[in-house]
């Protein structure tokens, strides 16, 4: 991954730090923000004291947070609880959009973050509530764009689709490295024989760091490691083979499995979702 330059990175930096001035002092319930920040960099540990929506539209991101590290594919967005601590690694140039909102009531204890599905109205929404951003307190469509928005969070369907990532450094670094080259056959007992622990310890300390087992983790990560080639415009067929399937059948099986639609028609509602966004 290429490094950014000390300017560049002090640039983005200045920009958050005024980005979460603006945010913790609006007196504003709702709010929404706009991002695109550049292959790795990495947003500074923070907090809100609003729940966050944040949105992936293009583009791969790992969510690092108290409760877990989340890969979240685009088209979908993971629910952050007001006050948890949480940053975001760029893995990929990503076009990210959040929404702030203060919550009606008060929070529950050791809220986890979730995974839901943007619908195509709510990718609606806030797009326009992000061109009216601007606009006047008093404006009315602006009013109406971010009520509707609000109650169409509500009812966005939850997926179990974000990545968990462990925060053992020597795990983290097996799976940075599985998401590197990916394969549907790796087993489990290389895995615990690399850390030097027995198979019943692996699957025990896996399960603790996650929350998944390792063979649902595997899963999901296989599909995840293809959605860079497949938004590039790389040929299924050849995603498929180089992630180790044995046919392009059995990967659109995964994918299906994992996104609830093929790999074709996902990627060609990501297309219509970045063109909108652009």
């Amino acid at each position: 991954m290429e490094k950014l330059s000390k300017q560049l990175l002090a640039t983005l930096d200045d920009d958050h730090v005024r980005n979460m001035r603006w945010m913790e002092e609006s007196p504003a319930d709702v709010l929404v923000h706009s991002a695109e920040p550049p292959q790795g960099y990495t947003v500074p540990w923070h907090h809100h004291r609003r729940t966050q929506l944040l949105c992936i539209f293009s583009g791969v991101a790992l969510i690092m947070t108290a409760r877990g590290r989340w890969m979240v594919p685009p088209g979908h967005a993971l629910f952050i609880p007001v006050g948890m601590e949480h940053s975001i690694e760029i893995l990929s140039n990503v076009s990210m959009k959040s929404v702030y909102v203060t919550p009606r009531s008060q929070p529950a204890k050791d809220e986890a973050p979730r995974v839901v599905e943007v619908t195509d109205l709510a990718r609606s929404l806030l797009l326009e509530a992000i061109r009216l951003r601007e606009a006047p307190v008093s404006h009315r469509k602006a009013k109406l764009v971010l009520s509707l928005l609000v109650e169409e969070i509500a009812t966005l369907p939850e997926r179990p689709l974000g990545l968990p990532f462990p925060s053992d450094r020597r795990l983290t670094a097996l799976c940075r490295d599985y998401l590197s080259n990916p394969s549907p056959n790796a087993r489990l007992d290389d895995w615990a024989e690399k850390l030097s622990v027995s198979r019943r310890t692996f699957t025990r300390q896996f399960r603790k760091e996650t929350g998944i087992s390792f063979t649902t983790w595997r899963q999901q990560a296989s599909v995840f490691a293809c959605l860079p080639q497949l938004a590039e415009g790389q040929p299924v067929t050849n995603v498929a083979l180089e992630a180790g399937y044995e046919s392009v059948a059995a990967f659109t099986t995964m994918f299906r499995r994992m996104l609830g639609t093929s790999p074709r028609s996902y990627m060609a509602n990501r297309w219509t979702l970045e063109r909108q966004s652009a």
